[in-house]
């Protein structure tokens, strides 16, 4: 009697006003992760109620619609209209660019697409950047002022603070999702969608919503329309994914960023320069367990509802050379780039009016970071001597016209990730690092060698290289940044690294792990994955269950969100 009446109690609990209130309401403090108890409550119930209409097109595509918008309301709160916005533009502009019939109209429709949502992406992302600059420029004092928390004040009764700008969760993600919808529309590659509920989840699929991979329109839409499909090996590895990728940010990229990276990158002055690289080496493997992991996982999640998303990751730090680098490392975005930047504004073909267009924006964000109109002296005066030397010398030309639109290209990839001098660095090294490299394979007598020797040479330059331009990529500011410049150059402390080595021995251990298991061979890989799938449910099940309990046994008590939320 008295566990009845315990259990009666605990569902009276579950079910009060409160409870319920804070299942359906956001939390700032709460957001719904793939690392969250909550989330995987929300999936069970999400799956059940799929079991029941999955048959029925339509219904299931507006139910996953739905179901997703609930997932981004609890993820970012009401920047869900956001989204909804950009879900409900997209589809018109798609339909009037597909019905024009004079190419002017389609060019006009798909560049309103592109300036809408980049304006949109702007407003939110580098709104405080403009205003700062342009205060540091002009010697003004111009607030930040939120047009939309004041327009849904008046309008909708809301109580949004109006002298404040927060970034909602994924909006770069699916800002390029929907403008490669336009575009494609615009190329014939696609047909436009018909129903915008229909293409409401294609938009905001919960899986790939906020941090991606970014997906393609021809690639996901005709999925939506096929009937539901889950094969035996499927569910295998649909399950692989999903412990795959949380096995990597919970056991390996949380473990370490807490107990050893965020320490050290915090204050970088208090740790010696063997602390300092081995943080920054711990940071290439957290931010890819973090970053490949989340992916993994909406994998995963996406396969078991029938849905293929694409691989975002391709063991990168096997690269042999930075751009071996960018096609295995966030392929979706490298890829989105290459397609809609650097192929339109003309490839290694040469410049175009795209590429002064872009070129002249990025001299603008750099002026802007600098503060200084001398800055855009000095900048024109280089771009100018540039063109001279081009005009008098055949061989820089060629060379220039080859390699200007990639430089541009990373450029614009290192400012999307945030407006600030770090990421412009980063951006930069990373194309100088490519147009090195496209350089000395031709002169190299080495190039053309491919004995393990001279493969694992390769690699161990190219990850040192990345790694080592992940110093302005993860540091806090260019203080912090020359600080563990300064430390590992000047203070790396030999005779203290084997008390290092003791102290954060299980840190370095799960570093080690971390790294082997990622260099393993590509026929190893597959050889565990594939004996998983080929278990029969109840093990894969069981198998499940003990890894699940394994992993949450390591989990912080400190909430970590994925890193590639803040872009």
């Amino acid at each position: 009697m008295d566990n009845l009446n315990n259990i009666f109690q605990g569902l009276v609990a579950f079910f009060s006003i409160e409870n319920i209130k804070h299942i359906f309401t956001y939390n700032e403090g709460e957001p719904m992760i793939f690392t969250q108890f909550f989330f995987w409550g929300f999936f069970a119930v999400v799956l059940f109620f799929y079991s029941l209409i999955y048959k029925k097109r339509g219904l299931r595509n507006a139910y996953l619609f739905i179901v997703s918008l609930f997932f981004y309301y609890k993820t970012s709160g009401l920047f869900v209209s956001i989204l909804l916005f950009s879900t409900i533009s997209d589809f018109i502009i798609g339909q009037l660019i597909y019905g024009s019939k004079k190419k002017l109209f389609r060019q006009l429709f798909v560049a309103t697409s592109v300036f809408i949502n980049l304006f949109v992406l702007a407003y939110f992302k580098y709104a405080y950047f403009f205003t700062e600059s342009f205060n540091e420029f002009f010697s003004t004092n111009h607030e930040v002022f939120n047009h939309f928390a004041q327009w849904t004040n008046v309008n909708i009764g809301t109580h949004f603070e109006v002298n404040k700008i927060l970034l909602p969760v994924g909006i770069s993600f699916y800002t390029f999702q929907t403008i490669s919808y336009s575009i494609d529309v615009y190329r014939k590659h696609i047909k436009p969608v018909r129903n915008i509920l229909d293409f409401g989840f294609y938009v905001s699929f919960f899986p790939q919503l906020v941090a991606g991979p970014i997906v393609r329109a021809a690639d996901f839409i005709p999925q939506i329309y096929k009937p539901y499909k889950l094969t035996q090996h499927q569910f295998g590895l649909a399950l692989f994914w999903i412990l795959k990728g949380l096995a990597k940010k919970i056991i390996i990229g949380d473990y370490i960023a807490v107990n050893f990276i965020d320490r050290v990158f915090d204050n970088p002055s208090l740790f010696t320069g063997f602390e300092n690289l081995m943080a920054l080496y711990g940071y290439s493997l957290q931010v890819y367990a973090d970053f490949s992991g989340y992916t993994d996982i909406a994998i995963g999640i996406a396969l078991l509802m029938g849905f293929t998303i694409p691989t975002n990751f391709n063991s990168p730090y096997k690269a042999r050379n930075v751009g071996e680098f960018w096609k295995r490392w966030h392929i979706s975005l490298s890829s989105w780039l290459k397609d809609y930047l650097y192929i339109p504004l003309g490839g290694n073909r040469g410049g175009s009016i795209g590429t002064w267009i872009a070129l002249s924006f990025i001299i603008a964000f750099i002026v802007l970071l600098s503060g200084e109109i001398l800055v855009l002296y000095a900048i024109l005066t280089l771009v100018g001597l540039t063109a001279l030397l081009a005009v008098w010398i055949k061989a820089f030309r060629r060379w220039l016209t080859t390699n200007i639109n990639l430089l541009i290209t990373m450029l614009l990839g290192g400012l999307w990730h945030g407006a600030s001098w770090q990421f412009v660095i980063w951006g930069g090294l990373n194309g100088l690092g490519i147009i090195v490299y496209k350089l000395w394979r031709k002169i190299s007598p080495y190039e053309k060698f491919n004995t393990v020797l001279s493969t694992v040479l390769k690699i161990f330059i190219t990850f040192n290289f990345i790694t080592f331009t992940r110093i302005w990529f993860r540091a806090e500011n260019m203080e912090s940044t020359r600080e563990i410049i300064h430390q590992i150059s000047t203070d790396f402390s030999f005779n203290l690294i084997p008390q290092i080595l003791s102290s954060y021995s299980n840190v370095f251990i799960v570093m080690l792990i971390g790294f082997v298991i990622h260099w393993l061979p590509t026929g190893v890989k597959d050889w565990y994955r594939e004996t998983f799938i080929g278990f029969s449910n109840p093990v894969k099940i069981g198998i499940s269950a003990l890894v699940i309990f394994g992993i949450y046994q390591a989990m912080s008590s400190e909430l970590q969100v994925f890193i590639y939320f803040q872009f």
